[in-house]
């Protein structure tokens, strides 16, 4: 799929107000996949995201409702590992809270409230990605938890700078 300059640069704009959004800013201190946080993994599952869109035969793809739903997957904001009691079914509710909080905090489109609430396909069965920017987004969320799952906590935080650096900018 092919995009011009324009198109990428209004995709930049986008990508770069989120990534400054103080709203979002307190994804930072929500801890993620073994001492990643919340705020660098939803911005490396929208870097996926958007290089796998692009790299698709279909160009009927919405590169701006994977960007913005990749971003917004998992604002749910709670650390369920302060709180046990949001401990269970986690995996199952958090992506309805981050919808929520999307919605009241950001306005967010039928088609991006579908990509947050269905990126936790097959753990919630229910929710199949039923578009094409749902199973993007789902796919490259399930890459990047995995990556992060098995990089060590050490690596991570010795690739601190590295990561701010790598999310600080779309393309």
């Amino acid at each position: 799929m092919k995009i011009s300059d324009e198109e990428k640069q209004k995709l930049e704009q986008t990508y770069q107000s989120f990534l400054n959004d103080p709203k979002i800013l307190r994804m930072k201190d929500i801890p993620m996949h073994r001492g990643s946080n919340c705020y660098v993994h939803v911005f490396k599952v929208a870097k996926r995201a958007i290089k796998k869109a692009l790299k698709s035969k279909n160009k009927n793809i919405d590169l701006e409702v994977v960007l913005v739903g990749a971003i917004l997957h998992d604002y749910y904001l709670y650390d369920w590992r302060k709180d046990r009691s949001l401990l269970k079914g986690h995996g199952k509710r958090h992506q309805y809270v981050a919808s929520k909080n999307a919605q009241e905090d950001f306005n967010i489109s039928d088609e991006v409230k579908l990509v947050i609430e269905s990126h936790m396909w097959p753990m919630n069965i229910k929710e199949f990605p039923k578009s094409k920017e749902a199973k993007i987004v789902t796919l490259s969320d399930k890459a990047i938890a995995i990556a992060e799952s098995f990089t060590s906590k050490k690596h991570k935080e010795n690739k601190k700078e590295y990561y701010l650096d790598y999310i600080s900018h779309l393309f």
